[in-house]
């Protein structure tokens, strides 16, 4: 894969990589110079995204290597793994370090200091962090279709963008709360309000990190793909003549582009063997050609009383 190509395939875990790692290191100066808990958890926060796309980007490069006999349907659920480690991550680190030092200044605050600098880092930060939100929603747009924001992000397959939405929309937002907490701080000379942003953003973050813990989990464990594509497979087979009936379409992601599919269809009864193996490969070539994301495909004659269907599924 050329360089470009491979910008291009993760400009989204780049571009959060990137801004993250400089905006970490301004908060963390910022934080030294005027000791504010809300600055010294947002350092952490982006520390923790930085970390967080490093490993998503190692889990898209372990996802892309071919199968192979211990792992005939390939690697691309590693991806799958390392969301979940993320979201541990970003709730064990992220929340619990910034609600820690949140708390800790909250009991015992710092003498105020000039939040002249807090404010320019808070401003670049927003720059930096709206640029690379920009980047991760209009790369979701452009896949979600039709689909609401919500429902498209509850059926995506795809961690490595989704994980950098969440991730960048709470780090806006604990932008946002830093920026009160320093305000009111200083405003009503009470310290203790800046290490109470600093709980909230340790809220924030933790509320996030379940978020993706729950899409991470049913990943992992296996989900099928969209009711579309299922449909759509279905009248595929359903259209060829010498079937009869499709008794059962099951699907499994193994990894956000590539599906399994194994189908159970009734066949005429007149047709040999010979015939049904040839038949079958053109059906096979027939549904990859049409539906690109399936990479493995197995189809099963059978009759359609002896079918045995999931619950909740109509043959």
């Amino acid at each position: 894969m050329s360089v470009f190509a491979y910008i291009r395939k993760n400009i989204v875990l780049l571009g959060a990589f990137a801004a993250n790692l400089g905006i970490a290191i301004a908060k963390f100066v910022a934080a030294s110079i005027t000791g504010s808990s809300s600055m010294l958890s947002e350092g952490i926060h982006s520390v923790v995204d930085s970390m967080n796309q490093l490993l998503l980007l190692y889990g898209e490069h372990r996802a892309d290597r071919p199968a192979n006999r211990a792992h005939p349907f390939g690697y691309g659920r590693e991806l799958y793994f390392w969301a979940f480690v993320v979201a541990i991550l970003i709730f064990g680190l992220g929340a619990g370090l910034s609600f820690y030092e949140g708390f800790k200044h909250y009991i015992d605050p710092e003498e105020l200091r000039d939040p002249t600098v807090n404010y320019i880092v808070l401003g670049v930060a927003m720059l930096l962090e709206g640029t690379s939100w920009f980047i991760a929603i209009r790369e979701f747009s452009a896949r979600k279709g039709k689909l609401g924001w919500w429902s498209a992000m509850r059926r995506s397959k795809d961690p490595s963008l989704f994980v950098v939405v969440f991730e960048d929309s709470a780090a806006l937002a604990g932008l946002i709360v830093a920026a009160i907490g320093i305000w009111a701080s200083h405003y009503y000379n009470a310290p203790q309000l800046d290490g109470a942003a600093s709980m909230v953003i340790g809220v924030i973050l933790a509320m996030v990190a379940v978020l993706l813990a729950r899409e991470a989990k049913g990943l992992l464990i296996g989900e099928a793909a969209d009711v579309e594509v299922v449909d759509k497979i279905r009248h595929i087979v359903g259209e060829q003549e010498w079937i009869t009936s499709v008794n059962h379409v099951r699907t499994l992601h193994t990894s956000p582009r590539k599906i399994f599919a194994a189908i159970s269809a009734d066949m005429v009864d007149s047709i040999s063997i010979g015939e049904a193996e040839q038949l079958i490969e053109e059906l096979e070539q027939e549904l990859i050609a049409q539906i690109p994301e399936l990479t493995s495909i197995y189809v099963r004659p059978e009759k359609r009383e002896n079918a045995i269907l999931p619950p909740g599924e109509v043959a």
